[in-house]
């Protein structure tokens, strides 16, 4: 999508890890010590270890740093870094999240100011930190609509997309990537554009499992001691639901399947916004029908960004106005020149 991609040095590397079983989330970091981690964090790992884990209750903190690959004699590992370090990219500037939100459907697509993005974050921290961040990068960068269900009448609040499927996918792209040094260079992508989100994790699918099986075999595990230290500090389940759940959250919201793509070294989740039936959850949408109600008079560009409360106009035609015109509720004053300036849009009869 953006940035660089492993060559077959990587690809070659790859199918070496996995026939030799190289574990390279316990690689040791030279320059990290058992000192310089939160030795408060560290602390709370190794109490919830010995209460999940009858076998290292009596085993003193030394014994269970070398035993859960904490540290390899006296070096720190990856997974510890990327658990405990107070700020790891000081050791790996690229292990992060990238996270750009497009004005439009394509890399390359402009707002109104002639912006690139409309949002713009580099997301660091802890893989724990990463995730709550990116989490608030999706939440604040997509909407919340209301639904009235048009038989009970209940009114629900709904995001655009299920934030439980959102955190899966981010999640799976932090445990699951690759971490060798083939790849360390490369950060995780999340995108978000205006009618989808992707995150595009690198190293692509590990093993033998194919785009056809995922969710429905066991896989093989990339980073096993990083997923089981996750386990423990309760952020993951580490059952290999993940993939599974994404899928039933969008079926829930009646939204498309998403789609999972294992190209060029990169594995890319692609979660769509648009319902299964994007008219019949709109006629169900307070805002919606609050906008049609108020284009019962034409109204400019400006005028309905202004009543949506919107700062770019692009983004208030292309996400609430389109969907509608395509749908005949909305109409447009000049239909065979839809980006003349004197454009209007109303719905109903227009007045002569």
């Amino acid at each position: 999508m953006y940035g660089g991609a492993p060559g077959w040095k990587f690809d070659y590397y790859s199918y070496e890890a996995y026939r030799r079983k190289y574990q390279d989330d316990i690689r040791e970091v030279p320059r990290v010590t058992l000192m310089s981690l939160d030795q408060e964090e560290l602390n709370r790992y190794v109490e919830l270890l010995k209460r999940g884990k009858q076998r290292l209750a009596t085993l003193d903190n030394e014994s269970i740093y070398e035993l859960m690959s904490i540290k390899r004699g006296e070096k720190v590992t990856l997974s510890a870094t990327l658990l405990f370090s107070p700020y790891p990219q000081a050791y790996f500037p690229q292990l992060c999240i990238t996270a750009i939100v497009i004005p439009g459907r394509t890399i390359g697509s402009l707002g109104d100011m002639g912006e690139r993005f409309s949002d713009n974050q580099r997301i660091e921290g802890t893989i724990p930190e990463m995730l709550d961040e990116a989490l608030l990068f999706v939440k604040r960068n997509m909407r919340t609509k209301t639904i009235i269900s048009p038989t009970t009448g209940r009114r629900t609040d709904r995001t655009d997309y299920p934030i439980t499927a959102v955190r899966e996918a981010i999640i799976n792209a932090l445990v699951h990537r690759d971490y060798s040094i083939h790849t360390e260079g490369m950060p995780i992508q999340l995108i978000m554009f205006e009618d989808r989100i992707e995150i595009h994790n690198p190293g692509g699918l590990y093993g033998r499992i194919t785009i056809d099986q995922l969710g429905k075999i066991q896989p093989d595990t990339r980073n096993p001691v990083l997923a089981s230290a996750l386990e423990t500090l309760g952020i993951i389940e580490n059952r290999y639901s993940g993939i599974p759940t994404i899928r039933m959250e969008m079926e829930k919201y009646n939204l498309r399947q998403p789609e999972f793509l294992d190209e060029r070294g990169s594995f890319i989740v692609k979660l769509y916004k648009e319902s299964k039936n994007d008219y019949e959850d709109m006629s169900n949408d307070e805002e919606t029908n609050n906008l049609i109600v108020f284009c019962k008079t034409p109204r400019t560009r400006k005028e309905i960004c202004d009543y949506l409360g919107l700062n770019s106009v692009t983004y208030a035609i292309q996400t609430y106005v389109n969907p509608l015109v395509e749908a005949g509720v909305i109409k447009l004053s000049i239909p065979d020149k839809p980006k003349s300036p004197k454009q209007l849009y109303y719905s109903g009869e227009r007045e002569k």
